[in-house]
């Protein structure tokens, strides 16, 4: 197993503000939590992924990776708006293990999906063989396919399957309505089941719910790319432990050929990465 898309920090109240007071969250979580997890669920390998805005959290993650052979890759955060950009590239896109970047879109208004800035910013990803992770609430999907066809050779890659509002056993309108149009576009290259769990919005995780939502991605995406994450140490304000989510998400995949089985758990995400 692979997981896509997984998180790292030591925790301060200051730098990660958007860590709800009182939780589960509010810990370091480094590489020996990370191996600990990796271990109960039969982990071989992850992909750790930004989690505050910061150059400087890229190099702490860039070398986290140095020192530890579990994290295969990281998704960092670059100032794609900034005219710094090219000098942050020049200096960070030659690490081997840096193979993509993000910005938390959905924390932004609908403006910032067209500023030229941030648009020219994803137009130099390519050069450095650096893929773009898509960070977005449903209701941003119609600005997501803007943003995706101003950028035909840039690889995207949507997180968390774009958010979906998920009540128990529907699947919401406008999010299938959204992604049904963005698997249509060649440069999503990949979609990542996870980071589900904290989007439910009823009481309990109704497993057949999320089993709609793989399914009807399955169907749209292909099982070429469709991949397995698990938004650790996220994922803890709604579920107990990692092991949780990696049992529920085998589950839900169960119906699944051997080959895509294999494609969904660690395949597709390192072919996708470049790994």
């Amino acid at each position: 197993m692979l997981d896509s898309h997984h998180h790292l920090w030591s925790y301060s109240p200051n730098e990660y503000p958007w860590i709800p007071q009182a939780s589960a969250l509010q810990k370091d979580y480094l590489i020996p939590e990370l191996e600990s997890a990796a271990q109960t669920a039969g982990l071989t390998g992850t992909i750790a992924v930004q989690a505050r805005q910061s150059i400087q959290e890229t190099r702490w993650l860039l070398d986290l990776a140095d020192s530890s052979p579990l994290i295969q890759a990281i998704v960092g955060w670059l100032p794609l708006a900034s005219p710094t950009l090219e000098a942050s590239l020049e200096q960070l896109a030659p690490h081997p293990k840096l193979k993509g970047a993000r910005h938390v879109l959905q924390d932004e208004p609908e403006s910032f999906f067209d500023d030229p800035a941030f648009n020219r910013g994803l137009t130099l990803l390519p050069s450095h063989h650096l893929t773009y992770d898509l960070l977005i609430y449903q209701n941003q999907l119609p600005a997501a396919i803007r943003l995706v066809d101003r950028h035909p050779h840039l690889s995207f890659i949507i997180d968390h399957l774009a958010k979906p509002e998920i009540h128990r056993s529907l699947i919401e309108p406008a999010w299938l309505a959204g992604i049904t149009e963005l698997a249509k576009r060649e440069n999503i290259t990949g979609i990542k089941f996870s980071g589900l769990a904290t989007e439910c919005r009823d009481p309990e995780i109704d497993e057949p719910s999320l089993r709609n939502y793989f399914h009807e991605t399955l169907r749209l995406f292909g099982p070429h790319r469709l991949m397995y994450g698990s938004d650790w140490p996220v994922s803890l304000l709604r579920l107990p432990d990692y092991l949780t989510w990696s049992e529920m998400a085998k589950r839900i995949a169960g119906d699944l050929t051997q080959n895509e089985r294999a494609a969904f758990l660690s395949g597709n995400a390192a072919r996708i990465y470049n790994l």
